[in-house]
């Protein structure tokens, strides 16, 4: 029996488990920091597959480490379990509804990729039992991907330099190992304080907190247009003051998402948004205090394990797919708008994308693409590819066209498909991990590639060295049935 069939086997015979910690994980849907359940659920599966788990790494309450083995060489495998706020939403119903109104929702398919990882360690672990193999397999347990950077707090802790290579994956619509780039990006709130009144009767006495707000804003949209093309700058205003009209607010407080394609562009941007806020405070004799309250850096791809993960991924095949998985999925993409689905199809052609309008579950693999291609967005796995040699993969958990962090995403979450997908992904992930295991030399080539990406560069983490990781509310909120 060759490798990938080996391990296909060690993955299926334990389908069931992997299945129902996605689901009670899909169903917990909790938040960044504060993934108690589906932390210790993860902990609590891998201490029972024999791994050694260490809880609150980095002082990250809902992060840990599982480790089996002894020796070189250490591979890095890393799973994410946080959900996304606003999207609580039925699985397995094609139209939108929530379960708990503004409830939260595994959007971007966490509960997958958190149990496609463990999948992949557990079997990797496995195989090095069976076959006598020296070496280290570490489960990362990674809280807060989406807006809180846990993989941030590990690097610049140092929990990645005893590490050799490290792999993930992660849900979306086509089955491929990722060849991308990725913004750098820091994320930042400012707090203006200023001086009640009333708004009405003594407006000459108030010092309006709201006002900077606003004219920060105005100067930060004034200053995308001077900014590299690829840099993308976001905000969410989470504090106006109050809501008496009469009142002059003393308050007000914006949170921004900053994002460049390398560390010092994303300083330098930094700042000119910092002047920004600096500037409205002075016109409206206010003040202003801003905190960094994460960060990541871009994303270094790695073509030598991507080529090998590619490999095995052909090897592999697709994953299961049933005439109800393909009726479901045509009813999701439905629920799609045409500019969506427009953009679905120029993102992989519009012949195949006619043809997946009638089967909108792809079954085929995407070719490794030669150049890196751009995302906008920004992942924590960045700080990690600084550090040591790492590969992604992506598999089709959901139909085609369906947008990240959205309620169809969610929807999907626990059905057959996606199910299917995620043991796909975590049979990817042990035969790369293997492969790793037996081959020093491929590890060395990984090395030396990002050595050479890096040109000189060296890490240093963009979340300020006293910066601590906001501590868990234990409060589950919007818990699934």
């Amino acid at each position: 029996m060759n490798l990938t069939d080996k391990i296909a086997n060690y993955i299926d015979q334990k389908s069931s488990l992997y299945k129902n910690v996605s689901d009670s994980i899909w169903g917990f849907a909790e938040t960044r920091f504060d993934e108690v359940h589906s932390a210790d659920l993860l902990c609590e599966t891998l201490e029972n597959e024999g791994f050694q788990v260490e809880r609150g790494v980095a002082n990250l309450e809902t992060g840990f480490i599982g480790t089996f083995g002894s020796g070189k060489p250490v591979i890095a495998i890393l799973g994410e379990y946080d959900a996304l706020a606003g999207l609580s939403q039925q699985a397995g119903n094609p139209h939108f509804k929530p379960i708990i109104p503004n409830g939260n929702g595994h959007g971007c398919g966490h509960n997958l990729l958190g149990v496609g990882a463990l999948a992949g360690a557990i079997s990797a672990k496995q195989y090095l039992q069976e076959n006598n193999l020296t070496g280290t397999i570490k489960y990362f347990g990674c809280p807060a991907e989406e807006s809180g950077y846990g993989k941030s707090f590990l690097a610049r802790d140092g929990y990645f330099k005893d590490v050799d290579v490290a792999f993930s994956w992660h849900p979306g619509t086509v089955n491929g190992v990722m060849h991308a780039r990725a913004n750098a990006v820091i994320n930042a709130t400012f707090k203006f304080k200023g001086r009640s009144s009333h708004a009405a009767a003594s407006p000459h006495l108030g010092r309006s907190a709201l006002d900077a707000l606003e004219l920060m804003n105005v100067g930060v949209n004034y200053l995308r247009e001077h900014i590299v093309d690829e840099a993308r700058i976001h905000y969410a205003v989470t504090n106006t003051g109050g809501l008496a009209p009469n009142v002059v607010q003393a308050e007000a407080e914006v949170t921004y998402l900053i994002r460049a394609p390398k560390p010092n562009q994303v300083k330098d941007l930094y700042q000119r948004v910092l002047n920004c806020a600096k500037g409205a405070a002075l016109m409206t004799e206010t003040t202003v205090e801003e905190h960094i309250v994460g960060s990541c850096h871009n994303l270094i791809p790695n073509k030598t394990l991507e080529k090998v993960m590619h490999q095995h991924m052909q090897d592999l095949g697709s994953a299961r797919i049933t005439e109800d998985d393909i009726h479901f999925a045509k009813e999701i993409y439905s629920t799609l708008s045409e500019e969506e689905k427009n953009v679905a199809a120029v993102q992989i052609g519009k012949e195949t994308a006619k043809k997946l309008a009638d089967k909108p579950i792809i079954d085929f693999l995407a070719p490794l693409p030669e150049e890196p291609f751009f995302m906008g967005g920004s992942t924590d796995v960045a700080d990690v590819s600084w550090n040591v040699p790492t590969a992604q993969c992506s598999t089709a958990t959901w139909a085609f066209g369906t947008p990240f962090h959205t309620w169809q995403a969610v929807a999907q979450g626990k059905t057959a498909y996606a199910h299917e997908a995620t043991l796909l992904a975590g049979k990817a992930i042990a035969c790369t991990v293997i492969s790793a295991l037996e081959n020093p030399t491929l590890i060395e080539n990984a090395k030396a590639e990002l050595m050479e990406r890096l040109d000189g560069e060296i890490y240093e983490a963009l979340i300020p060295k006293d910066l601590e990781p906001p501590k868990s509310t234990k409060a589950i909120a919007g818990i699934m049935a």
